[in-house]
């Protein structure tokens, strides 16, 4: 697993305008083949009257699947423009179909290829992307006294704070990037004299957005 990786939290629609050519852009988060297809089926099928349905899409953590169509647009100038784009922001599990209603005029090759780049980072401005991170839900365990230099550790590496409970001792609940987990152990020991207990909950992907945090199924914002 990837220890991070930026994706598509809500998905956007942008639009741009060359020559009377509209080209549409959707975009969309996408953690299958099969959901990607579905979407570019859906959208050929909402907007059925159009000339060119062109899409890109790459699947998995690290580009395990990897898709581009022209759609009868001249080869090599929708879908790898697009699917530049989306590699060029470091997206993955994503899918972009850029619908082409035709306005009369050829816009030519090199045309063609800004169009639907440009086409695609509308749909982006439109979307919500996000980092997800791999981390470890930590439950850490110590009395009110170490309770203030916890707090100043996780502070300090800007760890989240998921829940807390406060009884004759605290109980915290702590979200920490894999990476930094042997090292934040190391501190909550050294700091509270092995006045701590530390027990690791879970392993999960997890994103910060508007100050919060998202973890499970609210990392998925499109359902």
């Amino acid at each position: 697993m990837q220890e991070s990786y930026r994706t598509v939290y809500r998905g956007g629609t942008g639009e741009i305008v060359e020559k009377k050519s509209r080209f549409i852009a959707d975009i969309r988060l996408a953690e299958t083949e099969e959901e990607a297809l579905a979407f570019i089926e859906s959208k050929k099928k909402q907007y059925w009257d159009a000339r060119h349905h062109c899409f890109a899409y790459i699947i998995g953590d690290q580009e395990q699947t990897v898709r581009a169509s022209d759609d009868g647009e001249p080869s090599g100038t929708a879908g790898r423009p697009m699917l530049a784009v989306l590699q060029g922001e470091g997206l993955k599990n994503v899918v972009a179909v850029v619908t082409r209603y035709f306005g009369g005029t050829l816009l030519g090759t090199g045309g063609l290829v800004k169009a639907y780049s440009q086409a695609v980072q509308e749909g982006l401005k439109e979307s919500i992307l996000i980092d997800k991170k791999l981390g470890a839900i930590l439950k850490i365990g110590t009395d009110y006294t170490g309770l203030g230099k916890i707090q100043y550790l996780m502070g300090q590496r800007g760890i989240p704070l998921l829940a807390s409970e406060y009884t004759e001792s605290v109980s915290l609940d702590a979200m920490v990037p894999v990476a930094e987990e042997q090292a934040f152990r190391a501190e909550l020991v050294d700091a509270t004299s092995g006045a701590v207990k530390i027990e690791k909950a879970d392993t999960c992907y997890y994103a910060e957005l508007n100050g919060g945090i998202l973890f499970g199924g609210a990392l998925n914002g499109e359902q």
